[in-house]
C-alpha cells in the first residue's frame, strides 16, 4: 500500500513537472515576430491616415525660406515683465484718480444729519412691491450683460450700492457717505474709458458700505442675507493698515463658559481674518498658566497666511474653560514673544499689538507695562470685554488706553465684526495722518462673492481662476480732524490674472514652458501647475489653502530654494534645472532640462519667471507669406486657432467681443476691422529675412504671421484627408486625424460621422487637455515632442468609460544645422480596430511550421491559456482580452509581471510629489467635559442656549442682527463642538507622493519565468518596433495574486514625526516685507481709545433670565 502511494505522489510530481515544463514554453521568436507585423501595420495605418509624411514633407520644402531662432530667455523675460509693468501700471494710475475724488468730495462736504437722499442699493434695484410701484432705494436701473463681465447684467454708465445686512441702510453717517462717493460715478466711467481692459472698480467705506462700478443686482446668500463686508476684504485691510504682529490673548478661565466662550472664540477667528500674508500672528490662551494654542508655536510669530489663520481657528474650536484667570503672566510672554522678534529681525518689523480678550481684569498690570512698553509704547493692546457684565469695564479700557490701543464691549456674536473693525482703524492713523497713500496688491484669491464666479469652476483653467487687487487708502483730508487720522474707505480695482499671463504669450514658450507670478512671501499668484479647486463630491471648491501655495510646493526639484530666494528678493538672473515634470494628469512622467528666467515687476511686490525647455523649447522657427495667399487657406473650414490665445486684441471695443480670435484675424486681415490691434504684418521688414531676427518683433505681429505661414504649409493635409475620404474606403475605426502648430493653428478631419464615432469629445471645445489653451499646449503635442520623430507615441484614453486610442508623432523643420520642432500630426482610432489588427496578427494557424519552434506551437493570443496585452511606456494598458482593463495600469492588472519587469529593468519606478494634495482626515470634535451626554443634559443644554441667545437679542435692540446669518451659523457651531461628539471625515490639505513608470528604451525584450507556490507562470515582453509599445504574452493559468499584490498608483500622505511637522510649520522661508511702515506718529491723538455705552436692561427681562438661567445652571 505504501510504494502504491509513493509510486502515485512520484507520477503527480511527474505530471506537474510536464505540466509546467509545457506552460513555460512560449516562444519568444514568435512573439518577437507578432510584434514585428503589429508595428508595420500599425506604423502604416497612422502614417496613412494622419498624413504625417506629407506634411513632413511639405515642410521640408520650405526650409530653404525659413529661418530658425535660438531664443534668449534673459531678453524675453524682461520684455514681458515690462508689458506685465505697463498693464499693472495703468491700473495703479485709475485707482489713484479714484482716491484723489473721493477724498476732495469729503474735504468740501458738511456732515449733515438730516440729510435725506435717495441712493440705488444693489439688493433692491429693479423690485417692485405688490402694488407694482418700485420699492424704496429700489428704482429702476437698467442691466444689460457683459461679455467682458463674465457674461453678467451691469450697467456700465452707473455704479450701485451694497449695504451689509447689519447695517442700516439709512444711518445718517451712511447717507453721507454715500452722497459724498457719488462723485466717483464720473471717474469710474473715465477710467473705463481711458482703460477698457479694466473689470471691476470699487470704494469701500469705513461706514460698511461698498460702491461698485458697473452697478449690479446683488444677490444675497440662501437665507435671504446680504453678509459681505467689504471691511472684511484682503484688500481693505491691507490698504487701510500697514504690516503688523500679533498676538491674541484669550482667557479660558471658568467664568468664561458658555455663550462667552462662544463669543471669544467667533472674536478670535474674526480677528484672524483681518490678517494677512505679510503679518505675524500667535495665539494664548490663559487662566492661571499660559497656554500656547500650538505648543508648536511656543515662543515665536509665524506668518498668517491662510494655511496657518485655519490652522489656528481649528485649535480655538477645541479650546474648553476651567481654572482661575491670571493675566499678568500671558501679559509679560506676549511682550516677550514681541519684544524678541523685534529684537532678532523677525515678524513684520513694524506694527505690534496684542489682543487681550476677557470677561474682565482684576490684577494690577502697571508693573508689566512699565517694564515692558511705557514709555515709548511701542506694542498697542487693544481689549475686547465679552458678556453684559460691566464690573470691570474701567480696568479693561484702562489698559487699552494707556497703550495706544481701543477698547470695545462685546456682548453678542452679532456685536463681534464692527468691534473687531474698530483696531484697523487705530492701525491706520499714522498713515492718514501723514497722508501716506501706498498702493498694495493682494495675494491671488478667489472672488466667490459676485454672481455666477461659481459657475468658471468648470469653464476656465484653474490656474488661471485667481485675482489680484490694486487698492489705496482714502483719507480725511480737513484739518480739524488730522489729528484723528480718519480713515473716509479704500478705493480698488481687480485684475484677473488671467489677463495678466497673457502678456507672456504661450506660442513663445513652446510645448513645455510656461510663465509664472509669485509675491514678495514666495507665494503663487499664476503658475500652470497651481491647483486652487479640489472636488468634493460632485462640487468644485476652493482648497482651504488655495492662495498660499508657495514656489517650493510647485517648483519642488529646486530643492535648495535658489530661484525661490532669488525671485523673492526681486532679483534678476537664469538657473538650470534637471527636472521631472508630468503630463496626463500625473500619470506619465517627462524628464526635463528646464532654463528658469526672472525679474521684478516694478512698483509691485511680485517677481515675475518664465521656462523654457532646454533643446526644442529654445528653438523656433519663422516664415514668411502673402497675406494674399495666408489668407486663402486660413479661411479653410477644418482650421482653427487657439480660442484662448490673442491674435487681435478684441477687450478693447465692446464690439468686437462678438468675434472668435479666427474671425477677428481674419476681418482684420481683409481690411475690415483697420481699428482691431492685431499690429500690421510688415512683408517688408528687414528682420525675416536675418540671420537672427530681434526678440522685440517676435511679438503679436510674429504670431499672425506665422499662422499665416503655418495655414500655407499645412493646407495640403485638407485635400489629402478630403479625398481619402473621398476616393478610398476608411477603415471603419479611424475617427479623426488632427494637426497643431506652435502658433495654435489646428486641422481637424473626421473621418467618421458624429453619430458613428466612440469619440464623440475628442476635440471639440469642451475637451480642454488636447486644446491649445492659455496655460497649456494640447496633451498629443506634448507627447509628440518627446518622441524620436518618424515614430508615433499611441496611449489610451478613457474618458468617463468611453476609451480609444490615440497616435500622434512630430514634425520638424531644419535650416543652417537647427532643427526645430514645427508642430505635430496624429490620429485618433476606435478600441475595434485595433483589437480586430492585433487579434488576427497574434494567432498562428494550425499548419503552422512548428519544427524549428521550441515551445508551444501554433501559438494564439485567443487561447485561453494564454494573456495578451499591448501596453505603452508608462505602463498603461492599450489592448486587452477584458475591456476593462483598457486604460488601467498594468501593474493593477498583473502585479507579478510588472513587478518582475521592474526588477529587470524594463520598466523603472518614478517617484513624483504633490504638495497640493487634499487627503481625508477623520478626527473627533468633543467636549472635554463630557464625553457622554445624557438626552436630558442634551434638552436642557440646548433649551438653555436658545433662550440665552434670545434673551441677549432682546437686551441689545439688534434687530438687523436677527438676520446676521453668523450669529445663527457660528452660535451652533460653537454648540455642537462644545456638547456633541461627532466624526467629522473632511478633505484637507496635505503632501504626497505617489509613483509614476517609464519603460528603458533600450530594453528590447524580456522573458522569464515567476515561481507562485504550486505553479510557474512564463512572460514574454517584445518592443513594438517604431512605437512606445510593448507586446506583453503570459500564461494565464498560473494565478500569482497571493505572492504579488497589484502595484498601485495612488498617491500616499507623507506623514511626518511630531518634531519634523513642528519644524516645518514654524519655519520662515525667505520673504520680502514690504518697503513701507507706518507704526506712529507723533500728532495721533490716543485718547480716543473707545468706551462703553450705559446699559439698563428691563426689570422684567433680566428676573425672567435669572428664573430661566438658574435653574438650567444647576442642570448642567
Amino acid at each position: 500500500m505504501g510504494q502504491r502511494i509513493k509510486l502515485h505522489g512520484i507520477v503527480g510530481f511527474l505530471f506537474l513537472w510536464v505540466t509546467v515544463q509545457a506552460q513555460m514554453k512560449i516562444p519568444p521568436e514568435t512573439v518577437q515576430q507578432w510584434a514585428s507585423v503589429f508595428s508595420t501595420q500599425l506604423r502604416d495605418l497612422s502614417i496613412k491616415y494622419s498624413g504625417s509624411l506629407l506634411l513632413q514633407k511639405k515642410l521640408k520644402d520650405v526650409e530653404s525660406i525659413i529661418q530658425i531662432v535660438d531664443l534668449d530667455g534673459g531678453d524675453l523675460v524682461k520684455d514681458y515683465a515690462d508689458e506685465i509693468e505697463r498693464m499693472l501700471g495703468s491700473k495703479m494710475k485709475s485707482v489713484k484718480r479714484l482716491a484723489e475724488s473721493a477724498e476732495d468730495a469729503d474735504l468740501y462736504h458738511e456732515f449733515n444729519a438730516s440729510l435725506e437722499f435717495d441712493y440705488y442699493n444693489s439688493m433692491l434695484i429693479n423690485t417692485a412691491d405688490e402694488d407694482g410701484n418700485f420699492v424704496d432705494l429700489g428704482g429702476e436701473f437698467p442691466l444689460e450683460e457683459n461679455e467682458h463681465f463674465n457674461k453678467m447684467a451691469v450697467n456700465t454708465q452707473m455704479s450701485n450700492i451694497q449695504v451689509p445686512t447689519n447695517v442700516y441702510n439709512k444711518d445718517p453717517n451712511i447717507l453721507n457717505a454715500i452722497y459724498n462717493s457719488e462723485a466717483l460715478n464720473d471717474v469710474f466711467i473715465g477710467n473705463f474709458q481711458k482703460d477698457p481692459t479694466l473689470t471691476w472698480q470699487y470704494f469701500g467705506s469705513s461706514t460698511g458700505f461698498f460702491r461698485i462700478y458697473p452697478g449690479i443686482k446683488w444677490t444675497p446668500d440662501t437665507n435671504g442675507v446680504a453678509a459681505f463686508d467689504c471691511r472684511n476684504r484682503n484688500w481693505y485691510i491691507q490698504a487701510a493698515t500697514s504690516p503688523k504682529d500679533i498676538i491674541i490673548m484669550v482667557d479660558i478661565s471658568g467664568s468664561m463658559k458658555g455663550l462667552k466662550m462662544t463669543i471669544a472664540k467667533h472674536t478670535i477667528n474674526t480677528i484672524l481674518d483681518t490678517l494677512g500674508e505679510n503679518d505675524f500672528v500667535n495665539v494664548i490662551a490663559y487662566t492661571d498658566y499660559v497656554r500656547y494654542v500650538e505648543p508648536c508655536f511656543k515662543g515665536t510669530l509665524v506668518q498668517a497666511d491662510l494655511d496657518n489663520r485655519e490652522h489656528f481657528k481649528m485649535l480655538v474650536e477645541e479650546l474648553h474653560v476651567k481654572g482661575e484667570a491670571k493675566i499678568k503672566n500671558a501679559m509679560k510672554e506676549s511682550f516677550k514673544i514681541l519684544s524678541e522678534a523685534r529684537a532678532n529681525g523677525l515678524g513684520s518689523m513694524c506694527n505690534q499689538a496684542i489682543m487681550l480678550i476677557t470677561d474682565g481684569a482684576m490684577e494690577d498690570f502697571e508693573s508689566v507695562f512699565e517694564e515692558f512698553n511705557w514709555p515709548e509704547r511701542r506694542v498697542r493692546v487693544f481689549t475686547y470685554l465679552i458678556g453684559r457684565e460691566m464690573t470691570f469695564a474701567q480696568n479693561t479700557k484702562w489698559i487699552a488706553c494707556n497703550n495706544k490701543g481701543y477698547y470695545t464691549h462685546v456682548s453678542t456674536l452679532a456685536d463681534v465684526q464692527e468691534n473687531v473693525m474698530e483696531y484697523l482703524h487705530v492701525l491706520s492713523r499714522p498713515m492718514v495722518i501723514n497722508h501716506d497713500h501706498d498702493i498694495i496688491w493682494t495675494e491671488a484669491y478667489m472672488d466667490t462673492v459676485l454672481p455666477k464666479t461659481k459657475e468658471l469652476f468648470n469653464t476656465k483653467a484653474q490656474s488661471l481662476l485667481l485675482m489680484t487687487s490694486v487698492a489705496m487708502p482714502v483719507f480725511s483730508k480737513k484739518k480739524e480732524t488730522l489729528s484723528h487720522g480718519i480713515l473716509l474707505g479704500v478705493v480698488g480695482s481687480d485684475i484677473p490674472l488671467m489677463e495678466v499671463m497673457k502678456l507672456a504669450p504661450r506660442y513663445m514658450l513652446g510645448a513645455h514652458g510656461y510663465a509664472f507670478l509669485i509675491t514678495n512671501n514666495g507665494y503663487i499668484l499664476a503658475h500652470p501647475d497651481l491647483r486652487p479647486l479640489y472636488k468634493d463630491g460632485k462640487k468644485l471648491k476652493p482648497k482651504p489653502n488655495y492662495n498660499s501655495v508657495d514656489l517650493s510646493e510647485v517648483e519642488w526639484e529646486d530643492t535648495e530654494e535658489m530661484l525661490r530666494t532669488a525671485m523673492v528678493r526681486g532679483e534678476t538672473g537664469n538657473l538650470g534645472l534637471n527636472i521631472r515634470a508630468s503630463v496626463d494628469n500625473g500619470k506619465r512622467p517627462l524628464f526635463l532640462t528646464n532654463e528658469y528666467f526672472y525679474t521684478n515687476i516694478d512698483d509691485t511686490p511680485f517677481s515675475f519667471g518664465m521656462v523654457l525647455t532646454r533643446g526644442h523649447g529654445k528653438l523656433m522657427f519663422v516664415g514668411n507669406v502673402s497675406v494674399e495667399e495666408g489668407l486663402h487657406d486660413l479661411t479653410s473650414p477644418d482650421l482653427s486657432i487657439a480660442a484662448e490665445w490673442t491674435y487681435c486684441e478684441t477687450d478693447i471695443d465692446p464690439a468686437h467681443r462678438k468675434y472668435s480670435q479666427l474671425q477677428v484675424a481674419i476681418r482684420y486681415l481683409l481690411g475690415k476691422e483697420p481699428d482691431l490691434e492685431c499690429k500690421a504684418v510688415n512683408m517688408s521688414s528687414k528682420w525675416w529675412f536675418s540671420p537672427t531676427p530681434p526678440l522685440c518683433c517676435l511679438g503679436d505681429e510674429f504670431l499672425l504671421q506665422q499662422t499665416l505661414f503655418d495655414a500655407v504649409v499645412t493646407a495640403p493635409m485638407e485635400a489629402y484627408w478630403n479625398a481619402l475620404m473621398l476616393n478610398a474606403r476608411v477603415e471603419p475605426g479611424i475617427e479623426t486625424a488632427f494637426l497643431g502648430t506652435r502658433s495654435g493653428l489646428m486641422r481637424i478631419a473626421r473621418y467618421a460621422g458624429v453619430e458613428t464615432r466612440v469619440a464623440k469629445k475628442f476635440l471639440t471645445p469642451a475637451d480642454k487637455d488636447n486644446l491649445f489653451t492659455i496655460d497649456h499646449f494640447p496633451l498629443w503635442y506634448r507627447l509628440a515632442v518627446e518622441t524620436p520623430p518618424g515614430s508615433f507615441f499611441y496611449y489610451p484614453i478613457n474618458d468617463k468609460g468611453v476609451k480609444y486610442v490615440v497616435a500622434t508623432t512630430a514634425v520638424t523643420v531644419s535650416s543652417q544645422g537647427k532643427t526645430a520642432i514645427a508642430g505635430a500630426v496624429g490620429l485618433q482610432m476606435s478600441l475595434d480596430l485595433l483589437e480586430k489588427r492585433f487579434w488576427a496578427i497574434t494567432k498562428q494557424d494550425s499548419n503552422t511550421d512548428c519544427s524549428n519552434i521550441e515551445g508551444l506551437c501554433p501559438l494564439s493570443c485567443e487561447s485561453p491559456e494564454l494573456s495578451c496585452f499591448l501596453v505603452d511606456n508608462n505602463g498603461f494598458t492599450l489592448l486587452s482580452k477584458d475591456r476593462k482593463e483598457v486604460g488601467r495600469f498594468f501593474g493593477e492588472v498583473d502585479g507579478s509581471v510588472m513587478a518582475t519587469l521592474i526588477k529587470m529593468g524594463m520598466f523603472r519606478k518614478v517617484s513624483l510629489f504633490d504638495y497640493q494634495a487634499m487627503c481625508k482626515n477623520s478626527h473627533h470634535h468633543a467636549s472635554g467635559a463630557r464625553p457622554l451626554l445624557s438626552p436630558l443634559y442634551v434638552a436642557v443644554a440646548l433649551l438653555r442656549w436658545i433662550f440665552s441667545n434670545a434673551l441677549m437679542f432682546l437686551l441689545d435692540f439688534n434687530f438687523c442682527a436677527l438676520w446676521h446669518s453668523d450669529y445663527f451659523v457660528d452660535a451652533k457651531a460653537g454648540y455642537h463642538t462644545t456638547h456633541k461628539q461627532k466624526k467629522v471625515e473632511a478633505m484637507v490639505p496635505c503632501e504626497t507622493a505617489y509613483p509614476a513608470f517609464m519603460a528603458d528604451s533600450s530594453v528590447r525584450e524580456a522573458n522569464s519565468i515567476i515561481k507562485c507556490g504550486r505553479c510557474q507562470k512564463m512572460f514574454v515582453v517584445q518592443q513594438v518596433p517604431d512605437s512606445n509599445l510593448v507586446f506583453v504574452v503570459t500564461e494565464a493559468n498560473c494565478d500569482c495574486s497571493r505572492q504579488y499584490g497589484p502595484i498601485p498608483l495612488q498617491p500616499k500622505e507623507i506623514k511626518y514625526i511630531t518634531t519634523v511637522k513642528c519644524n516645518r510649520m514654524k519655519s520662515q522661508k525667505v520673504r520680502r516685507r514690504p518697503e513701507s511702515c507706518h507704526a506712529y506718529h507723533p500728532k495721533e491723538n490716543a485718547k480716543d481709545c473707545g468706551g462703553a455705552t450705559a446699559i439698563s436692561p428691563s426689570i422684567t427681562l433680566f428676573s425672567a433670565s435669572l428664573l430661566v438661567t438658574v435653574p438650567l445652571l444647576l442642570l448642567t
